[in-house]
């Protein structure tokens, strides 16, 4: 229903642009200038993306191991992609995959809102009658030009795009509100006072809301204010409205993740703007005859586009300036907020006997559409995923062998347990394979499909790794779901050599997975973890070697026909190859240097933020 609601509203939003369009050419010469603007800084922030591939991780680890160097990345990237709502969600990606830390992602921010002001200062001091079209033309061909000769050079190509449809988008947009003349002169609406303070602060905050940039507002706010039609007093209060609605899409987006790291940096940034916003409308009157104060010495004083600039600057850097001794109170505050979500034991408690009509899929935890937009920040991601489909993956192997889950802790598994029928309507490995494994697994491999980033060859090796690894995880499970078919039926029988055979099938596999665990949550030196598996594998090759000569001595001694030793033959290698899957993604993830590169990232802005 919501889904067809959504596409009649787009329906009628369609009809009405194409309607007004029609009956103005103003509106339409607007609206179009606009778009081109909107497109050339998507250009501008893909092929920045595309150019800087891998090394926007190293810039980011050098830039933010103090709190005034991620100060001055924020100021940077929002200087060089022109959108603080960019860089906060870029920001939110990298805080949520570990990359950072909330200290550094809270300066990163102040420095976005700071940045923010230079593309204001630029358009502003351009004015109005500067044409930017006559250097846009030449930028367009050698962007297009640029596209012919390799990755690296389309890329840089893509960003002389941008810049040329961002010049081309301001000359539009000025000669559109030029043709509308007093027909959209809204300095005729003077309410005057608080009231008309509120009513143009809420109209920023809502264009910003809708177009998803606070540039775009102040851009048409600079024009209308240079085409006479807003006044110096409604274009402030526009600027304030659209800091605090660049927060909106922050929040948004966090509030919506499932990592608590992400979830308190966007309410940092929606706190930030919504104080400093609050501060500067309360202080509107000082502020703009500071403004003014300034202004007049510098023969600027009938400039009203270097003025709302000014302003702009002021009441960032004041909203800076109040908050950046506080930042260690916030973060802690944030963190008593949003305190980390206790993790539950065990993930998977519905019974396949429960009838659900339309049962929901366990999704993806942490693969966060924003973090495609880093190597380093989406790898993150995609290391805890693996982490929650490893999780999920040894739940449903425990209850194939008909298991509590609590049983994987253990070292010593419970033997009234090992012992026992299997419970009626318990798990079923098929139900819990189709509603918890296929989903996580699906949206791993889509996720890990739409990364576009050009990626080094120690990324490109880690990618295959964690492919190889998801695809390990699942040939577990579904070894796994067909073990499950004999194992039931035999358990469920009265006592014999067969039942007890397949009791002892159980009783291994429960360990391996118990030691397989804890050697995926062991941090112990790297010759000790090698020297661990190696006495796993000596393990299982022991059992294997034994189990066999077992079966075939009971067969001789009339114990065992050959339709039950064919079945625990054919179990036995599925419990070999559960076992093989579950050793090689261990492998795979500690051969991986930059798994170790991530948890030692992490550790070192941890020891930075206690030194600080």
């Amino acid at each position: 229903m919501m889904k067809y609601l959504r596409w009649v509203i787009l329906l009628l939003v369609v009809m009405g642009l194409i309607a007004s369009f029609w009956f103005s050419q103003g509106w339409l010469q607007l609206c179009a200038g606009l778009a081109i603007f909107l497109f050339g800084m998507q250009c501008l922030e893909e092929g920045l993306r595309q150019l800087a591939g891998s090394k926007l991780e190293q810039i980011l680890g050098r830039s933010t191991s103090t709190s005034f160097k991620s100060l001055l990345f924020g100021v940077g990237g929002t200087l060089l992609l022109q959108s603080s709502t960019l860089v906060s969600l870029l920001t939110i990606a990298f805080i949520s995959t570990g990359l950072i830390q909330l200290a550094g992602g809270i300066a990163i921010l102040f420095g976005a809102n700071l940045g923010a002001t230079s593309g204001i200062w630029l358009l502003a001091l351009a004015g109005q009658n500067l044409s930017l079209s006559p250097l846009a033309l030449p930028l367009l061909v050698f962007g297009v030009l640029a596209g012919f000769f390799g990755a690296k050079s389309k890329a840089a190509g893509r960003i002389v795009l941008g810049v040329a449809f961002i010049f081309l988008g301001i000359d539009q947009i000025k000669e559109g509100f030029a043709s509308f003349g007093d027909g959209l002169d809204m300095s005729a609406y003077q309410e005057g006072g608080l009231r008309g303070a509120l009513l143009f602060t809420a109209i920023g905050m809502a264009i910003t809301v809708v177009l998803q940039s606070s540039h775009a507002t102040l851009m048409l706010t600079l024009a209308a204010l240079a085409g006479g039609q807003l006044e110096l007093s409604q274009s402030l209060a526009i600027a304030i409205g659209s800091n605090i609605g660049s927060s909106v899409t922050t929040g948004f987006v966090g509030s919506l993740g499932g990592n608590r790291s992400g979830q308190r940096l966007a309410l940092a940034h929606v706190l930030f703007n919504v104080v400093t916003g609050v501060l500067a409308f309360i202080l509107l009157e000082p502020l703009t005859w500071l403004v003014h104060a300034l202004a007049e010495p510098l023969g600027l004083g009938e400039n009203s586009l270097i003025q709302l600039a000014m302003f702009h600057t002021l009441f960032n850097a004041m909203g800076v300036a109040l908050f950046w001794p506080l930042q260690g109170r916030l973060a802690q505050l944030l963190i008593r907020w949003l305190p980390e979500r206790s993790e539950p034991q065990v993930l998977i408690t519905e019974l396949a006997s429960e009838k659900v009509a339309e049962p929901e899929r366990t999704r993806a935890r942490y693969l966060n559409e924003r973090a495609l937009d880093s190597v380093d920040a989406a790898s993150g991601a995609v290391v805890q995923e693996l982490g929650h489909l490893g999780r999920l993956s040894l739940e449903v192997i425990c209850h194939a062998l008909y298991l509590p889950v609590d049983q994987l802790a253990r070292a010593r598994a419970d033997e009234q347990l090992l012992q026992a029928k299997p419970t009626q309507g318990g798990f079923d490995a098929e139900h819990l394979y189709q509603f918890h494994i296929k989903g996580v697994y699906g949206d791993l491999l889509s996720f890990m499909g739409r990364m576009e980033l050009p990626m080094d060859e120690a990324h490109q090796q880690f990618w295959v790794s964690c492919q190889l690894a998801a695809l390990q995880l699942v040939d577990a499970v579904k070894d796994a779901k067909h073990l499950q078919k004999n194992l039931g039926h035999y358990l469920d029988a009265p006592p014999s050599a067969v039942r007890d055979a397949y009791v002892e099938l159980r009783r291994h596999l429960l360990t391996t997975l118990h030691e397989v665990r804890e050697l995926a949550r062991s941090d112990m030196p790297d010759e000790m973890w090698q020297s661990r598996l190696r006495w796993l594998d000596e393990q299982a090759a022991s059992f294997d070697a034994r189990f066999r000569q077992r079966l075939f001595a009971e067969v001789r001694d009339g114990r065992l026909d050959g339709l039950q030793t064919s079945s625990l033959m054919n179990d036995l290698g599925y419990v070999s190859r559960i076992f093989q899957s579950l050793r090689n993604v261990l492998m795979l993830g500690n051969e991986q240097a930059l798994f170790r590169e991530l948890r030692k990232f992490g550790e070192e802005q941890e020891s930075l933020i206690r030194l600080s």
